[in-house]
């Protein structure tokens, strides 16, 4: 997993490419956190997320309950296989994304 963050002002924008399951969700965890000081909104890019396990769901809903209280998240770039993974778990009511 690669992970590329860019903060224009007080948006944070991350592209995480490759897998966000149980051994590469700490690694992703960690590096949005340590830039979340200021953001006022986070955009995630996961146009090269391959999949994401529910270590990953997580993540995600622990940045989007701190989120929420800044200004927002928003997912882009999100493919088939990870959107299935949202509508099975329910993640597609929660979040705020756009499949490409």
């Amino acid at each position: 997993m690669n992970i590329k963050k860019k903060k224009d002002g007080s948006a944070l924008s991350v592209i995480i490419s490759g897998r966000i399951d149980t051994s590469t969700t700490p690694k992703a965890d960690a590096a949005i956190n340590e830039s979340l000081d200021g953001a006022e909104s986070l955009i995630l890019d996961f146009t090269d997320v391959e999949y994401i396990s529910s270590a990953g769901l997580r993540m995600l809903l622990s940045l989007q309950k701190k989120m929420m209280k800044k200004g927002g998240m928003k997912l882009i770039g999100v493919n088939e296989d990870v959107n299935d993974v949202f509508e099975v778990t329910g993640f597609d009511e929660i979040l705020t994304y756009e499949k490409r």
